[in-house]
């Protein structure tokens, strides 16, 4: 089971750069150039200059501010191994307010196939390729990926609360996304050797940061080819993780909605008609209609936007029928599938291929901008979602298996910068 370490954490001097509001970033994956732009107006030290620098060479040039800011002092590196407990408190659109506690350390990195470590989505060629580049030119972890396990009795919960509760903490912060960030140093033995032992009986399964944890497994083998008397217990044979109990009260999924766009003919009364054949479709007066109805059936049901009316769509006949193909049943009984399956892929012509390149499908996580998208004309559909649980992407993992994309968003992000990790 999971091998997970303390480490010598990399963070800003807070002498140096104030307040930490202005030097902490979202991961690379969700920052668009708009948000790029003004993250490197807020400050010169910004950890998007090192996360996702807008420079043409930008590994080289983040790899120069990565020893330019340890020289000058922007950034220190703690001289005891330490975990990182990490809290996000965070409220809800629809006003529920929720405290995400988990903790940042290294997890040993393991092929998927050894069963200790698990994905629950497919990865992309490209981003691999970029995140390698960062590694092979800073040797850092500069963000983590976001791991859960599963501690029903919440025994390393309530070591690490004990610690916290009469500690201060390094970060206290607010983000782009409204959500307070704090983190501590827990540099206690007892307690870190406390979370080895129970996580070493555990999985881990990945919530966020796929493309990383493989490209960290690349990584590691690029560095043991060059060292071929390694012991493995090496820094690059370890991975960043931002770690989280799966019974964490504050632990929320979040769907992602499908935009369809660019269809060269859609023929919205023959998707209606072939929508009857497996589902309950019942047109709805508005937006509210349309979140009560996806409220009422958690599961098998989307909301059907088109430019002119509203549908609630429920799955009303035999799982079976609906997907006769021989897939896996955790994977079968999951709304992404049955509807990138059924329906983008069947009734819509959408491949598998085109859904992966985005061809003809853009996401939102936004409820009400897909109503907007739709309205303007530039998607021709939206399909709204219920959240996939932890629950499924626990039973997917298990078995081997791997959702589409963008199933899940555990919200809120958890931040680059709050501490960083050298791999050298």
């Amino acid at each position: 089971m999971p091998d997970i370490a303390a480490f010598k954490g990399i963070v800003y001097n807070s002498d140096r750069v104030g307040n930490y509001e202005h030097v902490l970033c979202p991961p690379y994956d969700v920052i668009p150039p708009d948000m790029q732009e003004a993250l490197y107006a807020q400050s010169d030290y910004n950890a998007v200059r090192l996360e996702l620098p807008k420079e043409d060479n930008k590994y080289d040039i983040a790899a120069e501010r990565l020893t330019t800011w340890l020289r000058d002092g922007i950034l220190k590196q703690h001289d005891t191994d330490a975990i990182y407990p990490y809290h996000q408190t965070f409220t809800t659109k629809d006003g529920a307010r929720y405290t995400r506690k988990g903790f940042i350390a290294l997890c040993k990195l393991y092929e998927f196939d050894k069963g200790i470590v698990l994905p629950h989505e497919r990865t992309l060629s490209g981003p691999k390729k970029d995140r390698l580049q960062l590694f092979i030119k800073t040797k850092t972890n500069i963000s983590p990926i976001f791991g859960l396990y599963g501690d029903k009795e919440k025994i390393v919960d309530r070591a690490i609360d004990a610690f916290t509760a009469s500690s201060r903490p390094y970060i206290d912060a607010e983000d782009y996304q409204h959500t307070r960030n704090l983190v501590w140093k827990l540099d206690d033995a007892e307690i870190i050797q406390t979370v080895k032992s129970v996580l070493r009986e555990k999985q881990m399964f990945i919530a966020d940061g796929h493309h990383r944890y493989e490209t960290a497994i690349a990584y590691r083998n690029l560095r043991r080819e060059e060292h071929p008397h390694y012991t493995g217990n090496e820094a690059y044979n370890y991975i960043m993780m931002f770690m989280t109990n799966i019974y964490d009260d504050g632990l929320v999924v979040f769907p992602t909605h499908r935009l369809v766009h660019s269809l060269p003919t859609l023929d919205l009364t023959g998707l209606l008609e072939n929508l009857h054949a497996f589902f309950g479709v019942q047109e709805l007066a508005d937006k509210k209609k349309v979140k009560d109805f996806l409220a009422l059936y958690p599961h098998g049901a989307f909301g059907l936007v088109t430019k002119e009316k509203f549908y609630g769509v429920h799955l009303a006949s035999d799982l079976d029928k609906a997907i006769p193909e021989a897939l896996p049943r955790e994977l079968k009984s999951l709304d992404v599938v049955l509807l990138h399956h059924l329906i983008l892929g069947k009734m819509l012509g959408i491949t598998t291929e085109a859904q992966a390149l985005q061809t003809h499908l853009n996401y939102s996580k936004d409820f009400d901008e897909v109503f907007n998208v739709v309205e303007s004309g530039k998607a021709q559909l939206g399909f709204l979602m219920n959240p996939t649980s932890v629950a499924e992407v626990e039973a997917v993992s298990r078995i081997g298996e791997v959702m589409p994309q963008k199933s899940t968003f555990f919200y809120p992000k958890v931040l680059t910068g709050v501490v960083m990790n050298s791999i050298a």
